[in-house]
């Protein structure tokens, strides 16, 4: 059996052909292989989500909001479920604002508010506002401004100094009342700072001086007076001592008196009874001596002796 030359090439040709085309559908298959041993890869590593302690996971399903996952590790389907996180720990806003007092005093105001969202408005909170940053700005902040604005307005600018623990206890009553369907907890508002214009600050300081001194002037005029009465006192004591001891020496006086003049009159009634009494004292109290010189036309004294 003869072969020609072009059915040899003829077979040559067929059998390379034949050879590529399976060693092209090995490596189509080689690649898809690879391609679904990734995307498995991917799904499965896409399959989990950790939430912290602090946070809370909100699953959205193409878009839309299909559960709260709680702290720790969960699953969720690749490819069609993400997940947005919220805080649920305390955060705190501060702010600075300008502010009317009700006798129309210009202050600038610092206040904090301190707030934290529970757990069961977290799906509230991110169907209505989407994040706490935009909860913060469309709701906290403008509330927040209006109610001290409207509460610092019922005070005057002294009184706001003067009863600064009622003021933010009226500010905390408000916000809690004015955010009670809000998804979130009031923690506090606290008024940090309150400063009014230099002119008006002097002005107290001066008012506050002048009530110091009349303060001062006061007690000292209430000292003043109780030292008066003190001194009143003291002398209508010492008076009625002088009187107790002027009446004590009237009356020694009247008892020496009452006494001498008993004596007296004893006396005088002795004599009267015994006229020998005389002359017994006379010759008791002579000393036994003549006179050595007698008045003219006087008498020698005469001692009758037994």
């Amino acid at each position: 059996m003869s072969i020609d030359k072009n059915t040899i090439t003829k077979l040559t040709t067929g059998t390379k052909r034949e050879g590529g085309a399976g060693f092209s559908k090995g490596l189509a298959f080689l690649g898809g292989a690879v391609i679904i041993f990734l995307i498995l890869i991917v799904a499965s590593m896409g399959s989990f989500l950790q939430v912290d302690q602090g946070e809370r996971g909100v699953v959205l399903r193409n878009g839309k909001l299909v559960r709260v996952a709680e702290p720790g590790l969960d699953f969720k389907v690749p490819f069609f479920d993400t997940v947005r996180k919220i805080s649920v720990r305390d955060h705190t806003v501060r702010m600075q604002l300008e502010a009317y007092s009700f006798d129309q005093q210009s202050a600038s105001m610092v206040a904090s508010v301190t707030y934290r969202v529970p757990e069961t408005d977290v799906a509230q909170l991110y169907s209505e506002y989407g994040s706490l940053e935009a909860l913060e700005a469309r709701l906290l902040e403008r509330k927040a401004l209006d109610v001290i604005k409207n509460v610092f307005g019922k005070y005057t600018a002294a009184q706001s100094i003067q009863n600064r623990e009622k003021l933010g206890a009226d500010i905390n009553e408000a916000m809690r009342v004015t955010l009670e369907s809000a998804p979130l907890q009031m923690m506090g508002v606290q008024v940090e700072e309150v400063s009014f214009s230099k002119a008006y600050e002097q002005s107290i300081e001066n008012r506050m001086l002048a009530q110091v001194q009349i303060e001062t002037t006061r007690q000292q005029k209430e000292t003043a007076s109780i030292q008066a009465e003190i001194q009143v006192v003291q002398a209508e004591a010492e008076a009625r001592a002088q009187r107790e001891r002027y009446m004590a020496e009237a009356d020694g006086i009247r008892l020496r008196g009452e006494a001498e003049a008993k004596a007296i009159s004893a006396k005088a009634q002795a004599l009267a009874q015994n006229t020998n009494l005389v002359n017994l004292n006379a010759v008791e109290k002579w000393d036994g001596k003549l006179p050595e010189s007698l008045v003219p036309g006087s008498a020698m004294p005469f001692i009758g002796l037994r």
